[in-house]
């Protein structure tokens, strides 16, 4: 067991020279308030004066005081009456050197605090290291911090109080530090600072031990036999009372043993103290802190060596990612470890995109994820926050229609006017289009900027290098793509295939405004139809009155109430109406459409179709409804001949029921232009509502088109970003750094290592040879 704390003090001297703090040594702790008694306590325990004295704040950076009993051995002497040698000290920062004379073992502390904490009475952390060996003390580790105080004096900083607070904390609250709370019997024990300071961080009190200084200063008929007792502040490591040298005695240079011999007759002839002699002068406190630190380190000895022992491994596996040293790289030449580099650079690129890297970040997203979520997350918002008609006003449309139609009036909405308002609304599409290219460019320098494995990182120079490389591979990349992104769209505008399958074309747009006019006439509930009314609810796809055309020329208006109605009688009504309408289509090839056949609008006596009119309500709408969404070639798949029926100079095209009748179910389109154009001619009374409805057929027929260009570009942008950048740089990456790279004037400038890294690895070394030391002690020791 003696062997122990001499172990302890090994460990402290290993562990200092490389300045490690990992390692809680069990040590004792000294904490007092200022001009409390410590420095008289802890002479008096070494048995010279060595610390430093004066006013204010002395002791200013902490002490570490290593205590080494060395036996003297009088029969080795060769004299009875031989003195023993002197004490000699040693201090660690001054190898080599041994003082044994006192008086200089205290200008040495001086001149090594005022080294670090300067002349202004200031502390700081950095602790000295004192070594005393002699025969008369016992072996221990003691810690002498700076006293506590509250008020700055003198040049003294103004957070002195904060300061040594922060330090005296720093070693008190270390789980293998034994607290000496040092406190004067002439200051009530409820009013010790040091006690306070120790209860904050050992509430329990099982590892402080307190110590009552200046008994002998007490005032007459008090004593500190309850203190000392723990009846009136328990510890479980107990009191001890002591009596210091007066500032007379240290003055006038009285020696300790005299301090110490008078102590010792004090506390033997007092009539209180002697009872309690246990507790009781500094050589019972010595023999107390002795046996106190070996159990301690008795007790925390194992799992010191078990955290040295995780230390060294921990310590070899951070070596080893430093890769070995140049005189371990000597056997390999250096293009070869410059293709090894650089080949593990671009799979680590490949891998990190492909998502297969070894190391992947699991706190945001990284390489190819992070393209993924470029691609269908920012870019498909941007396209989805284009409005393709915001920036079109009712002006801008009808100037459109008028401009295409040149100097003639405007009989009917022109296609021309379409494709010209639709073409800029697809070339909004290109900038989320390019900056979709921009952000993979950018993810792309920064999959290449994370990559790098430790043999690339030792090498700052060739890291660097192959960055510039990279970089100019993306942006040579970079430009094809954007110009192929930009031709996409120039595509998409170069041809407006109304064609398209998914597009609303004229059938829709019809359908499409139709519910709109019958939304503004919701409020109209019946009409008369020919003097009769018929009441009753909507059938079948009839949202609101039809408008049917019979074989004479007049015009029934079907109005459904929504109260009552026989479902028969619409049919055999429907079915009246429609064979009317054949019989008019008749005549009108035979070529006897009479007077009485033409179709007139609603409420008023003019015919519909009449030839004497041409340019007269029918013929407008006839045209521009079968004009702008086809008089020949194909709409929905059906193809328009010369043989088509034509009614009242009105050219019709049968389209798919996917549009909502308007005379019943099964109608034709020829009867639902007819019943639709006699609708509008009750409707658009003015000029302004023409335009209204031109505007909105126009609307929706960009909005349609518009939605069908932008899943394209959607789907398109991404594949031609993968193929043109992402994949091509993947693909070239390692042949283009080769290509750069390797020429042999360069490589040994390129392998030359970072100057900090190697530091860094020296410092790792070092670290792994004082813990294999420091392993080595505790083995000899256990």
């Amino acid at each position: 067991m003696d062997k122990l704390i001499p172990t302890v003090n090994k460990l402290q001297d290993v562990f200092n020279t490389v300045g490690q703090d990992e390692i809680d040594l069990p040590q004792i702790v000294v904490v007092g308030s200022q001009s409390s008694g410590k420095s008289s306590v802890l002479e008096n325990i070494v048995g010279c004066d060595f610390l430093p004295r004066g006013s204010g704040i002395v002791t200013r950076r902490p002490l570490v005081l290593q205590l080494v009993n060395v036996p003297y051995d009088k029969e080795g002497s060769g004299a009875a009456d031989s003195k023993p040698p002197p004490a000699r000290a040693q201090f660690l920062h001054l190898p080599g050197k041994v003082f044994t004379d006192m008086a200089e073992v205290r200008r040495e502390i001086e001149r090594e605090t005022e080294r670090l904490a300067g002349s202004n009475k200031g502390i700081v952390k950095a602790p000295i290291h004192l070594r005393i060996s002699s025969p008369d003390v016992l072996s221990l580790t003691l810690v002498d911090l700076p006293g506590i105080t509250k008020i700055p004096v003198g040049d003294q900083p103004s957070d002195i109080e904060s300061q040594t607070r922060n330090l005296v904390f720093e070693y008190i609250s270390k789980p293998n530090s034994i607290i000496v709370a040092i406190s004067p019997a002439n200051v009530d024990i409820v009013n010790s600072e040091s006690l306070k300071f120790a209860r904050e961080v050992d509430p329990k009190g099982s590892r402080t031990i307190g110590v009552i200084t200046k008994i002998d200063l007490m005032d007459r008929g008090t004593n500190s036999l309850d203190i000392l007792t723990g009846r009136v502040y328990p510890l479980r490591l107990g009191f001890v009372g002591v009596v210091n040298r007066s500032q007379e005695d240290t003055v006038a240079n009285k020696p300790i043993s005299e301090s110490l011999a008078y102590e010792s007759e004090f506390f033997r002839s007092h009539p209180v103290y002697r009872t309690i002699q246990q507790h009781c002068g500094t050589s019972n406190l010595a023999k107390v802190l002795n046996q106190l630190l070996l159990q301690h380190i008795r007790d925390h000895l194992p799992s010191i060596k078990t955290k040295i022992n995780a230390l060294i491994s921990q310590t070899e596996q951070e070596l080893s990612s430093y890769g070995p040293t140049t005189a371990e790289n000597g056997a390999i030449s250096n293009s070869s470890r410059l293709l090894k580099a650089v080949t593990l650079f671009a799979t680590e690129f490949s891998d990190s995109i492909e998502g297969t890297a070894s190391e992947m970040s699991t706190a945001e997203l990284c390489g190819g994820a992070r393209l993924y979520y470029i691609f269908n997350e920012i870019f498909a918002s941007g396209l989805d926050s284009v409005n393709p008609t915001a920036n079109l006003t009712n002006h801008d449309i009808r100037t459109a229609i008028r401009n295409s139609t040149g100097p003639r009036a405007s009989l009917f909405v022109p296609e021309i006017a379409f494709q010209l308002l639709v073409k800029p609304q697809i070339k909004s599409l290109e900038p989320p289009a390019q900056r979709c290219v921009q952000l993979a460019y950018e993810e792309l320098m920064k999959i290449g900027l994370s990559c790098g494995n430790n043999e690339m990182r030792r090498y700052p120079r060739l890291h660097a290098r192959v960055m510039e490389v990279v970089s100019d591979l993306l942006r040579e990349r970079v430009g094809p793509t954007a110009a192929y992104v930009e031709s996409l769209i120039s595509i998409e505008r170069a041809y407006i295939n109304t064609n398209h399958p998914d597009f609303i074309g004229g059938p829709g747009a019809i359908s499409e405004l139709q519910r709109k006019m019958e939304r503004k006439r919701k409020e109209s509930s019946r009409l008369r139809v020919g003097g009769k009314v018929i009441n009753g609810a909507r059938h079948r796809s009839i949202d609101a009155e039809a408008v049917l055309v019979n074989a004479h020329g007049s015009v029934d208006e079907i109005v459904y109430d929504s109260n009552s109605i026989d479902p028969n009688e619409i049919d055999d009504r429907v079915d009246d109406v429609r064979g009317k309408a054949r019989d008019s289509e008749h005549h009108h090839r035979t070529g006897s459409v009479s007077s009485g056949s033409q179709l007139r609008r609603p409420g008023s006596g003019s015919p519909v179709g009449s030839t004497s009119s041409p340019n007269g309500p029918a013929a407008h709408h006839g045209k521009f409804f079968t004009s702008f969404f086809g008089t020949s070639g194909r709409r929905d798949g059906l193809h328009v001949s010369a043989d088509e029926p034509r009614v009242g100079h009105i050219s019709v095209v049968p389209v798919p029921n996917r549009l909502s009748n308007l005379a019943g179910e099964g109608t034709t389109f020829e009867e639902d232009v007819v019943a639709l154009s006699a609708q509008m001619s009750t409707d658009l009374t003015t000029a302004e509502q023409r335009d209204e409805m031109e505007t909105t057929l126009i609307r929706s027929l960009i909005a349609s088109y518009f939605s069908i260009v932008r899943k394209s570009v959607q789907d398109l942008v991404p594949k031609a970003i993968m193929h043109l950048l992402v994949n091509e740089v993947c693909q070239n990456m390692q042949n283009r750094l080769v290509e750069e790279l390797y020429k042999e004037p360069l490589i040994a400038g390129l392998l030359q290592e970072d100057p900090a890294l190697v530091a860094e690895r020296d410092q790792c070394e070092a670290m792994l040879s004082v813990y294999k030391k420091a392993f080595a002690i505790i083995n000899e020791a256990m």
